[in-house]
């Protein structure tokens, strides 16, 4: 964290926009895919057996990828690129990937991944926090414990928030494995929607439209969240409790 100035912090306000961001993070995904007549439910079980089986296997090695991808673009690509070129990116990867269904949907995955990856870095340093730091790649990684943007688990949502390991528990390493077995579940819907004949493209292109946006979202209250905790001097622990409250009231109020 870079040092700031000291400011005055109204932590109920910015409780209340973190939480009306995190609810909102994931509806894109189903409207995308509703309209493309694909059902978020049920769709991994159509993916064949053998790719199912590696799918675990292939997201911790994206992660591994993505990590060294992503620390290493940001030496050649400055930071601070606008969100509408990351989400180009990852949608034009996401119909390059549907157009030979599987095969090709698996082999852009560690592309995919590294893009979205580097959008939480840059996330994290929209918040003052060092991309390039041990903790905070920790962080980035992490984020992707949450659900994706066609998961309902909402309390899994939340548990990632407050789920932060030890680095002297095991590290970076354990960490990935830790994230690969949620997060190939969520990429497994990602691969089954690619796999539609004839909508393979649009299929890869919307989903990584939502995927992209989703963690950039779910990156915003992560680090802001971690950002409160340090402007306001409050436990982290503590803020996470008053977020989860705020969070399910939101949840429960009429739209």
């Amino acid at each position: 964290m870079r040092d700031q100035p000291f400011v005055i912090v109204n932590v109920e306000e910015e409780l209340d926009s973190l939480a009306l961001r995190y609810r909102s993070a994931g509806g894109v995904g189903i409207d995308l895919l509703n309209l493309l007549g694909a059902q978020a439910d049920g769709l991994v079980e159509g993916l064949p057996k053998p790719v199912r089986d590696r799918l675990e296997g292939a997201t911790e090695t994206a992660l591994k990828q993505a990590m060294k991808a992503a620390n290493g673009s940001r030496r050649v690509i400055r930071p601070g690129q606008p969100t509408w070129l990351q989400t180009a990116v990852a949608t034009s990867m996401g119909a390059a990937g549907g157009i030979g269904g599987v095969g090709t949907a698996l082999a852009e995955l560690p592309l995919t991944t590294t893009v979205l990856l580097r959008t939480i870095q840059d996330v994290a340093e929209d918040h003052d926090f060092d991309p390039a730091s041990e903790n905070i790649q920790f962080d980035c990684i992490q984020v992707f414990a949450a659900a994706g943007p066609l998961a309902h688990d909402d309390n899994a949502d939340l548990g990632f928030l407050g789920a932060r390991m030890a680095l002297s528990s095991g590290g970076m390493q354990k960490l990935m494995t830790w994230v690969a077995p949620r997060l190939a579940a969520v990429f497994g819907q990602k691969l089954a929607a690619q796999a539609v004949p004839v909508l393979g493209a649009a299929a890869g292109a919307a989903t990584n439209y939502a995927f992209i946006n989703y963690y950039r979202e779910m990156a915003h209250v992560h680090f802001g969240l971690r950002k409160l905790s340090i402007d306001a001097d409050v436990d982290h622990p503590e803020l996470l409790e008053r977020f989860r409250s705020v969070a399910v009231l939101t949840k429960d109020a009429p739209s």
